[in-house]
């Protein structure tokens, strides 16, 4: 017999993690990198999401913040304005659980009313208000590593050993969410590629991607448009499409969940993926 699978729960909705889930890319901003003005508006931002759904993603992740290298922050109540109507709207549109893409406590909060599950908090769950509004919700939590902020976090990062430091830091933060009243198996990790990271740091924690697993949460990757040594998977056009092969060795070192722009691209391959290495994976609504 295999080894049990893990549970994410995320208020009302429970995945055992027996295969890769794909989270979709939602930016409802006009500069993120790969899509940014495309979806900037509810009707836009409503009609991509319900396409993604319809491309079989397991979860629509939705931001109003770039975090693009560079970015600068977005006002809380900008923000609100361009993501809280698009929540809503696909909320009604589709049954497929919602993720808010926000380090902000107050958005957070505004996003599980109007009907999101998950918080992907780019900060790591380190604001004491953001640990509160996940634990008492109930909503999924991922939290994800990096290093200073948009602004300035791939201006000369350095590391002694980056996947060990990595590790060093959602262990803390996993331990601060679980003090502060977030239940464990409501959180996933993001070792966090390109946040804070040369090519050369993404390329060494994809090699090292098994460690993370020690951790006995959901290992939440995302490859999508980010660059990687040469000799790295992704690192160079080959048979596939970078980012694509740069998810599919994430997957053989046991990313549980991908976040990606491409759902449609993903979707099929991860699935042939999977079914060499995993069974088929189950969402309950509780």
């Amino acid at each position: 017999m295999g080894e049990t699978p893990l549970v994410w729960r995320a208020r009302d909705v429970e995945w055992e993690l027996d295969r890769t889930l794909v989270m979709g890319i939602l930016n409802v901003t006009p500069d993120s990198f790969t899509d940014g003005g495309k979806h900037f508006s509810d009707k836009a931002g409503i009609a991509h999401g319900v396409r993604l759904a319809e491309e079989g993603a397991d979860i629509l992740d939705v931001g109003g913040e770039s975090t693009r290298p560079g970015a600068r922050p977005v006002e809380a109540e900008e923000e609100w304005r361009r993501i809280g109507g698009v929540i809503a709207g696909i909320r009604r549109k589709s049954e497929v659980p919602i993720s808010v893409d926000t380090y902000k406590p107050e958005i957070a909060r505004k996003a599980i009313r109007a009907g999101a599950v998950i918080v992907n908090d780019v900060r790591g769950l380190q604001d004491p208000e953001m640990r509160k509004v996940v634990g008492n919700s109930g909503a999924g939590a991922v939290i994800l590593h990096m290093k200073g902020d948009p602004a300035t976090m791939n201006v000369d990062p350095r590391y002694e050993d980056v996947a060990a430091e990595v590790h060093v830091f959602l262990t803390r933060q996993m331990a601060a969410a679980m003090a502060a009243g977030v239940s464990r198996d409501t959180i996933a990790i993001d070792p966090g590629f390109g946040f804070g990271k040369t090519p050369a740091h993404n390329s060494e924690l994809l090699e090292r991607l098994g460690q993370f697993k020690a951790l006995g949460r959901p290992v939440l990757v995302g490859v999508s448009g980010k660059s990687f040594g040469p000799d790295a998977p992704g690192g160079k056009q080959g048979s596939l499409a970078p980012s694509l092969e740069a998810a599919a060795f994430a997957v053989m070192r046991g990313a549980d969940i991908l976040r990606v722009h491409d759902v449609a691209g993903t979707v099929p391959f991860v699935r042939a993926l999977d079914g060499r290495t995993r069974a088929p994976a189950n969402r309950k609504n509780l």
